[in-house]
């Protein structure tokens, strides 16, 4: 079993450079529902059983690029780990500020943060669990971030991961076998 798991394309959207974290929070959301660009990416070439995309329009609409007759399995497992400012206030911070912030809260699990690392990990195990049921070769549209810990769940599930990466570039892909 072969599955390929696929950074969504890059989105159309320009973030602020600064931002207060009302304004950081409204942008993360624009981010979420902003379209893609439609751009050329290069995937492996293998019969695909099944394509799995998140319930974010971005990774759907990549699907729709990379395979425009395919049927798509929309699951919520496989969405990104969802992001807000670390705390209140008036002052324009860096986005990188908003960023490395909201990135540490998940990590310790802070309550200010939608979902915390014991969180995603759970949900990542369930679909590598999901997907090792499944036991086909498969396509998985999903998202950089959530990626690193979906790959290090599909391995204790006993896939073999090729090509992972530091950071995933838009489009890019790893393979995961068993």
């Amino acid at each position: 079993m072969r599955v390929v798991i696929i950074r969504h394309a890059e989105v159309n959207f320009r973030w602020s450079r600064r931002c207060t974290s009302e304004k950081f929070d409204a942008e993360c959301r624009k981010y979420d529902h902003s379209p893609i660009r439609n751009v050329t990416y290069s995937i492996p070439q293998i019969a695909y059983q099944r394509i799995y995309v998140s319930e974010l329009s971005r990774s759907r609409d990549t699907a729709g690029m990379l395979f425009p007759e395919g049927k798509y399995y929309e699951s919520g497992l496989i969405n990104e780990v969802p992001l807000n400012s670390s705390f209140d206030t008036k002052r324009n911070l860096p986005l990188l500020f908003w960023n490395v912030t909201g990135r540490l809260q998940w990590l310790m699990n802070c309550s200010r943060q939608a979902e915390g690392y014991r969180q995603t990990r759970e949900r990542a195990k369930k679909y590598a669990e999901l997907i090792s049921k499944d036991n086909m070769d498969a396509a998985v549209v999903t998202h950089g971030f959530f990626m690193h810990t979906l790959l290090r769940e599909m391995k204790k599930a006993g896939f073999r991961i090729e090509n992972s990466s530091v950071k995933f570039k838009n489009g890019e892909c790893v393979i995961a076998e068993k």
